[in-house]
């Protein structure tokens, strides 16, 4: 990072920016063309875990190149100036990469389920065998990841 005083290392500072979080970007490319999509998620042991229809564009492109690339941000704040050149935004954000697979096996599926709505309700909940069957989950396994914070 060119900005060192900028870059968060600390791995629990990281975490919780993460689980603040309530949208993951994650991108994605198919024949050197980027796609980025904004996903509901969940994240647990260094995992993140989206759900997905069966089909689409997201599926379409890791079946060819499983590499990802992903992104978070909270607390947006713009910071304004009398001159234009120096405003700014206070964030903190986190960037990642890893690869992604679909898990397939019932059990998985409830489990990611489970990771994904404890984000979001902080609970479980049962599911539907048909949602479980109709729905894909994408599993992505982080290699490497940092986070950056701007006038914090």
């Amino acid at each position: 990072m060119r900005r060192k005083e900028k870059e968060i290392t600390d791995r629990a500072v990281i975490e919780s920016i993460i689980l603040r979080s309530s949208v993951c970007r994650l991108a994605l490319s198919e024949d050197s063309r980027p796609y980025i999509v904004p996903l509901c998620f969940g994240y647990k042991d260094n995992t993140l875990y989206f759900h997905s229809a069966r089909e689409g564009k997201k599926l379409d492109i890791l079946s060819k190149n499983n590499k990802v690339c992903f992104e978070f941000d909270i607390d947006h704040e713009i910071v304004e100036a009398k001159d234009a050149c120096k405003w700014g935004m206070k964030y903190r954000s986190v960037i990642g990469y890893g690869k992604a697979s679909v898990i397939d096996d019932p059990e998985s599926k409830h489990r990611a389920f489970n990771i994904i709505m404890q984000h979001y309700a902080g609970s479980s909940f049962t599911y539907a065998e048909a949602v479980l069957k109709d729905t894909v989950i994408i599993k992505v396994e982080i290699e490497s990841m940092g986070g950056k914070k701007s006038e914090y």
